[in-house]
């Protein structure tokens, strides 16, 4: 489900981008453009529209607030608009909705237990009933939240939030948050192929040490044949302290000592 929403979105930002593209020479119809995706059904990011060469030509023309929209609908909120509804045009009710799905969704970005009564400010909501028709109806049939509406405790609980745009602060906190973890990822990485490397050198001091060893076991073993061989094996049993000496001296009766008077 959730990725064939964002396919979804893919395909939309891409329709859109080639519609901008087509319509780069006209304001108005760039305009118009912005109020199509803002308003939208399934359409949730807009930073990558807002990047785009065509739609920044709008700048420094009459339209330049259409820009505004597009920047609010990618990184503000409900609350955002009400603060300065005084520099952006009129919201359409498809926007307005729209807007509040997104507020939403900010919300469930800093916590997953969103109190009713915060939700009603946010959303401009005046009672609990329209809250609850507003999330199940517009935020988890149309797939962008999933969780459960708790009316004992007055609370929505979030299990799953679609993302938002990130904002161009939160991209740079983001690139050097991962470039840290790619330094710390890069000095482990150095510790461990040293660590290998230790292991490997002591693995073959190890074999050496265990060569040397079964090397010496085999000289004396060698060293041994060569002087039975040499002196002859009857010759190496008989002599002092050979084994026949030992058995001679095992089998010899011992001498009792007499007994005092």
């Amino acid at each position: 489900m959730a990725m064939d929403a964002e396919r979804r979105q893919a395909e939309l930002i891409e329709q859109f981008s080639a519609q901008a593209a087509a319509l780069s020479s006209s304001a108005p119809q760039l305009a118009a453009l912005v109020l199509e995706a803002t308003s939208h059904p399934a359409l949730f990011a807009f930073s990558e529209l807002l990047s785009l060469p065509a739609l920044s030509k709008l700048t420094g023309t009459q339209y330049a607030s259409s820009l505004d929209v597009l920047r609010l609908f990618a990184y503000g909120t409900l609350k955002d608009y009400k603060s300065n509804s005084g520099t952006l045009p009129a919201l359409l009710p498809d926007q307005v909705r729209k807007l509040k799905q997104l507020s939403v969704l900010t919300l469930a970005e800093s916590t997953k237990v969103l109190p009713y009564d915060q939700l009603m400010q946010e959303l401009d909501v005046s009672n609990v009933r329209e809250l609850e028709d507003f999330l199940i109806n517009e935020c988890m049939y149309s797939g962008i939240v999933r969780g459960k509406l708790d009316q004992v405790r007055r609370c929505f609980e979030v299990q799953f939030a679609t993302g938002r745009d990130l904002t161009p602060d939160q991209l740079n906190n983001m690139i050097d948050t991962l470039s840290d973890w790619l330094g710390t990822s890069d000095n482990l990485l150095h510790q461990i192929q040293e660590k290998i490397k230790w292991a490997d050198t002591m693995s073959e001091v190890n074999k050496k040490h265990q060569k040397e060893f079964e090397d010496k076991v085999e000289e004396a073993k060698k060293s041994i044949k060569a002087d039975i061989d040499l002196r002859g094996h009857d010759d190496f049993l008989s002599e002092p302290g050979g084994i026949m000496d030992f058995e001679e001296d095992r089998i010899r009766p011992k001498r009792r000592r007499q007994p005092m008077a």
